[in-house]
């Protein structure tokens, strides 16, 4: 849940919304959906995304429905504030590969009246929370936690989990590479990985070294 209007109209401050979830779960498609809202109500609107995230578009922020947003690619957070200059609303896709600045330029854009609206993925592949997002989370206004759905189970799912060999944290990828999984399915699949990658010694090679 997420007001457009305050209340005391007296009070100029802004606030953060979070669009956070796994992959697959809508979480770009939403943020395109409210910056587009703005728009369509004559505010100015800055949409940002970082410089690594090349899979669409350099141009754009795009979702997996191919709903696309024009956009302006950054290397680091600290580059947002002076782009979005006079800006009523700034949108924030894949923060997550964003250092940790991001959390700073987001309440100083608040306390300067901006309506800030961040999405991104609230756990890497190993299902650990993913890097400034928790704190983008608790110092937010207004948090919106969305699902895909499971591929093996068909529930809720809130797990990315990695198909794709390598344990590089940042690896951008499709279906080809990740799968959105419940709490069940990847937990069984995580721990058919860790038993695949056991090492078994053989009873022979036990008894030469006693």
């Amino acid at each position: 849940m997420f007001l457009e209007n305050t209340v005391n109209q007296k009070e100029k401050f802004g606030w953060i919304e979070v669009i956070a979830g796994s992959m697959f779960s809508g979480k770009t498609e939403e943020l395109i959906r409210r910056l587009k809202r703005a728009k369509f109500a004559k505010q100015k609107v800055e949409i940002f995304k970082p410089a690594i995230d090349t899979r669409y578009d350099d141009d754009s922020v795009v979702s997996h429905d191919s709903n696309e947003i024009h956009s302006t690619s950054v290397p680091a957070a600290a580059n947002i504030p002076i782009l979005a200059d006079s800006c009523d609303v700034v949108g924030i896709d894949e923060a997550q590969f964003f250092d940790d600045e991001i959390v700073k330029v987001c309440n100083d854009l608040a306390n300067r009246g901006v309506r800030v609206i961040v999405a991104g993925l609230d756990m890497d592949f190993k299902g650990n929370p993913f890097g400034p997002m928790p704190a983008l989370m608790a110092t937010a206004e207004y948090v919106t936690k969305v699902h895909a759905i499971c591929t093996r189970t068909g529930n809720l799912a809130n797990y990315s989990y990695r198909k794709a060999k390598g344990d590089n944290l940042v690896l951008l990828g499709e279906v080809d590479e990740y799968e959105p999984l419940s709490r069940s399915a990847y937990y069984k699949a995580m721990l058919k990985e860790k038993v695949r990658k056991m090492k078994v010694t053989e009873p022979e090679e036990v008894s030469k070294k006693k």
